[in-house]
């Protein structure tokens, strides 16, 4: 099943508005691995893909894609099952997902990419540049955790979130949840933004995008499938290092977790925490993050 993007529209005001389909942010449809994503494209120059985590879409990149086009190609898409790519019955495990980010950029024509990961999107992100290197430029991951890699000790010492064991089961979330879609979205979003909330625009077009049982589903699937995934990192880990120029880059709760779950096995690594930051960097403090992607995504490989 596919949908098509729809526009967003909101009556209400925000201390940051934005147009999400605003002009000059190109849409296409473009299929990867047999499945029809959506992807968002502005701007000219080395490609930037950025991967969007739970429960975002491209929108999550609302207010850093335009700087990021001054200077660069931004792909933003919408992961398999998400926003409005097409529902997928599986491949919600890391590694199909980092597959799909290969596929796509060899479909838009790019060779190399600085690949941007957050939430859910990280492991993907990070798997892509330990299996592709030579097409990973640079690498940005923040909040989340890569399986059960060492250092994140710390902050799993009361168990994981509560919401990764409800999401995990088959089934379940989705019946619960559906006709209440958007006070779910808006407790994660008010959550990951300190309590300061989101702009009305992207908080709609996030709720439409996970209103329904299918898209639940399919939001959830990327949680259902956590242990394939954190076999796929475990695997890459004893097989190689990641020698791609790194940034995490954390904020609350995750904090410095993912730095250190990096460490050892990264080879350049810079690891930085954003001070008074929720868990949706891109949302709540895009000036600041962009402050330290600008830099790092124009650095020279061995800068």
């Amino acid at each position: 099943m596919e949908r098509h993007p729809v526009p967003v529209t909101s009556h209400h005001t925000s201390h940051r508005t934005s147009d999400p389909r605003r002009s000059g942010v190109e849409h296409r449809r473009v299929t990867v691995n047999g499945v029809d994503l959506h992807v968002a494209l502005r701007g000219e120059g080395p490609a930037v893909l950025l991967l969007h985590g739970f429960p975002h879409t491209w929108q999550l990149w609302t207010h850093v894609m335009d700087r990021l086009a001054e200077h660069h190609r931004v792909i933003a898409p919408d992961m398999r099952g998400a926003g409005s790519s097409a529902y997928a019955a599986d491949g919600y495990d890391a590694g199909t997902l980092a597959s799909d980010a290969v596929a796509l950029l060899d479909a838009l024509g790019e060779s190399s990419a600085a690949v941007v990961g957050i939430d859910a999107g990280t492991p993907p992100a990070f798997l892509l540049a330990m299996r592709r290197p030579g097409l990973v430029r640079r690498l940005v991951v923040m909040e989340s955790l890569l399986g059960g890699l060492p250092g994140a000790e710390e902050f799993l010492a009361h168990g994981a979130p509560w919401w990764f064991g409800f999401h995990a089961v088959p089934g379940l979330a989705e019946t619960v949840l559906a006709g209440h879609e958007g006070r779910y979205i808006d407790w994660f979003l008010d959550s990951g933004s300190l309590g300061e909330g989101v702009d009305p625009a992207v908080r709609d077009a996030f709720v439409r995008a996970y209103t329904g049982t299918d898209a639940l589903r399919c939001a959830f699937s990327s949680y259902r499938a956590l242990p394939t995934s954190g076999a796929q990192i475990e695997e890459a880990v004893a097989e190689g290092r990641l020698t791609v120029p790194t940034l995490a880059v954390g904020a609350h709760p995750v904090g410095r977790a993912l730095e250190r779950q990096l460490r050892p096995v990264a080879d350049h690594l810079t690891g930085h925490v954003i001070e008074d930051c929720g868990h949706i960097i891109p949302l709540h403090r895009p000036d600041e993050l962009l402050r330290l992607l600008e830099p790092f995504l124009t650095a020279h490989r061995d800068g």
